[in-house]
């Protein structure tokens, strides 16, 4: 059974109800107040019937951290509520509501086009609070268009006015009102742009490296990299900065990625069919180097038109390393035109072509047979480049020298000076040939000059091929014995490596060829003899007559 309150206690209870309902009610009430006391960071504030709230110094510090107030004086505040008896104060929320109350007044006839930018700060069941210049907002849920996930606190927003409530001392905003208008008068833009293909001014907002983003009533557009001159994709920072006005036309709209596609070029004059009318391939221009590149140069004719200049048409010079090593940006040159393609806004332009041609003038003073010096600028794996002069010639591998296992790569590297004779000038392919052996003394000459023919020397195998068997002399010289002139030896029956005994019979040195022959060797073996013989005989020869008729 519940126990009975003394009358003194009902009496005490009752009072304290009572103060605790009043309490309630004066949450969110504005009061006058008095500062009683300045503390280190608060103040206490007289708020009446024996009161004193706690007012945080922070809300009455200006800028530099002075403090506005000093003790005794009179200050407005707010009670939002009470802690332990004690009213919680707050002179920032008085500011705010009288921020919100001159909101209020100004706009309550007039808020149907009042669109607002601020902050969420806060965040509950009901909605968002959003505050802007120390006046509060509030913008339902459903109105929000904001994922339930999403993390708002901070961030900016736009949003309509929808509704002011004099008595509540509240302003509804609707961000999803304002998203939908903002969708409806961007088709109206669109619509009109796209329909009429009309020229229309904007303001480039932001330029990126693909482009520039320009705004039209409301409505941004991209102008790509590749739409704002006929020149092709440009750097946009080189031309415009942002907040240049811009006139441009309106070429594509995606409906599902809601992309609008502007285009400044569009809405000049086509630079391109005045090229197609006035100039042809093999005219000579005057134009000015715009862009230098590793593959070639870009050069400017005006009226927003570039050539290119491929790093191939700008000298006759094979070995060029760097465009950089021949133009520079700003030089004006003439050129050739060499390609001209208006649809594909592409024409193609040679500085070479209208230079002397290093071939053309290498002819005039050079002939076949000249001995000259030139420099080894490239090596292959079948000879080497030799410039020599303005040109270029091949020095062959076998041309190179009298050692068929010797290669360019092994006597030469880029750079070295070699003396070479021209063997054949080709003026059809413009080609030049080399030969660097033909210059020095081939083995076959220092052969005949140590030996002759009818000697006998001795060899050793190399190779047996179907027609004879060659023979390795001294100083790796080379013979040939063809199968006719190796009797009595049979060719089957040799071995690399063998050792042969024979009689040099031909010394050509003009086709750098020997032979020996075995047969030969047999006879002069025999003529021999019989020289000896016939030396010995003192009777009238009788004995080396016969023999030399059983020889004949």
């Amino acid at each position: 059974m519940a126990q009975e309150l003394e009358p003194m206690e009902e009496e005490d209870f009752a009072a304290m109800f009572e103060a605790s309902e009043k309490r309630s009610e004066e949450s969110n009430r504005i009061v006058e107040g008095i500062i009683v006391e300045i503390q280190e960071d608060k103040a206490l504030v007289d708020v009446g019937e024996k009161l004193e709230g706690l007012l945080y110094l922070n809300e009455i510090q200006d800028e530099s951290g002075e403090l506005k107030y000093k003790v005794n004086d009179r200050i407005q505040v707010m009670i939002t509520g009470f802690r332990n008896e004690r009213p919680k104060i707050s002179h920032l929320k008085v500011l705010e509501q009288l921020k919100t109350l001159e909101f209020i007044k100004a706009h309550k006839d007039d808020y149907e086009d009042l669109i607002i930018e601020g902050t969420i700060t806060k965040k509950n069941r009901g909605g968002y609070i959003i505050e802007e210049d120390e006046v509060s907002f509030f913008m339902p849920r459903s109105l929000a268009a904001l994922k339930d996930d999403e993390d708002v606190i901070g961030r900016r927003i736009k949003a309509a006015v929808i509704k002011i409530d004099e008595d509540e001392n509240s302003i509804v905003l609707s961000r999803r009102k304002l998203l939908n208008e903002d969708r409806k008068k961007r088709k109206q833009v669109i619509d009109a742009l796209l329909e009429e293909d009309t020229v229309v001014e904007g303001t480039i907002k932001k330029i990126t490296s693909y482009g520039m983003f320009v705004d039209i009533g409301g409505v941004d557009g991209l102008v790509h990299y590749n739409e704002i001159s006929y020149k092709g994709p440009v750097n946009p920072s080189k031309y415009y900065k942002e907040g240049d006005v811009v006139e441009c036309k309106a070429i594509s709209y995606d409906k599902d990625k809601r992309h609008l596609s502007l285009s400044i070029k569009a809405v000049m004059s086509d630079p391109w069919e005045e090229v197609e009318s006035e100039l042809d391939e093999g005219d000579t221009i005057t134009v000015t180097v715009s862009n230098v590149e590793p593959y070639g140069v870009f050069v400017d004719l005006g009226n927003d038109i570039e050539g290119f200049l491929h790093v191939s048409e700008i000298t006759w010079d094979k070995n060029i390393k760097s465009p950089k090593d021949y133009l520079e940006v700003g030089q004006e040159i003439d050129v050739e035109v060499i390609e001209i393609d208006p649809k594909k806004h592409k024409l193609r332009v040679s500085l070479k072509s209208l230079q002397p041609k290093p071939f053309d003038e290498f002819v005039k003073t050079s002939r076949e047979g000249d001995i000259i010096k030139g420099t080894v600028t490239t090596l292959t794996d079948f000879g080497a480049f030799v410039k020599i002069g303005v040109v270029e010639g091949l020095l062959h591998n076998q041309d190179c020298s009298w050692d068929k296992n010797t290669k360019c790569k092994d006597l030469f590297k880029v750079g070295d000076e070699v003396e070479v004779k021209i063997v054949k000038i080709n003026r059809e392919e413009e080609k030049i040939s080399l030969n660097r052996k033909a210059l020095l003394e081939s083995p076959v000459d220092k052969f005949a000059k140590e030996h002759k023919i009818n000697e006998i020397v001795k060899g050793k195998v190399r190779d047996i091929k179907d027609f004879g068997v060659f023979v390795s002399l001294e100083d790796d010289m080379d013979a040939l014995i063809r199968n006719e002139d190796l009797e009595p030896i049979v060719a089957e029956e040799l071995s690399i490596g063998d050792e042969i005994e024979a009689v040099i019979a031909v010394i050509d040195v003009k086709r750098d060829r020997i032979r020996l022959s075995v047969r030969k060797l047999q006879r002069l073996k025999d003529q021999v003899a019989l020289d000896e013989v016939n030396a010995q005989d003192d009777g009238g020869n009788l004995l080396g007559d016969l023999i030399k008729d059983q020889l004949k």
